[in-house]
């Protein structure tokens, strides 16, 4: 493919709404995205305080939870948190019959694939941008994520 058509494709690219945008020629493909591949973020260690309420307060619930109510969330182990850089559907493997990319436990560097998500019939890879051990993994196979949703924690 030629450079100057190229060019033209980044200039479209910005000048739109465009997030991303692939363009074949016979055996050629070229694909232009706002969003890096495998970008990740990091999230806040503290979440702000909350104001005060000026209400009376409230007996506290019982802490013998019913019998059909789901277990109280854990809290997510400290370290650095990966993120979600697009709304998509997460997969922990490279197909069904694969082991999962990462466990926790598992010591990864930075560049390894944590995982995919998939995006408009798109699998985009989502890489450790930091070296460690996998202290959580947040989301489950085939769970729909949000963009900056949390997904996994290295320490």
């Amino acid at each position: 493919m030629d450079l100057r058509k190229i060019k033209k494709l980044i200039d479209l690219l910005e000048e739109s709404n465009l997030a991303e945008i692939e363009i074949k020629e016979g055996e050629e493909t070229v694909r232009l995205s706002r969003i890096p591949k495998g970008m990740v973020t990091t999230m806040p260690a503290a979440a702000p305080a909350l104001p005060a309420r000026t209400e009376q307060p409230v007996a506290p619930a019982p802490t013998s939870a019913a019998p059909g109510a789901p277990p109280a969330e854990k809290p997510a182990p400290e370290g650095h948190v990966v993120t979600a850089p697009m709304v998509g559907t997460f997969y922990a493997s490279q197909n069904p019959e694969s082991p999962a990319f990462v466990k926790v436990g598992q010591k990864v560097k930075a560049g390894d694939t944590l995982g995919i998500i998939e995006a408009m019939k798109m699998f985009n890879q989502i890489e450790s941008d930091v070296a460690g051990t996998v202290l959580a993994v947040l989301v489950s196979n085939g769970q729909p994520v949000e963009f900056d949703e949390p997904m996994f924690v290295i320490g």
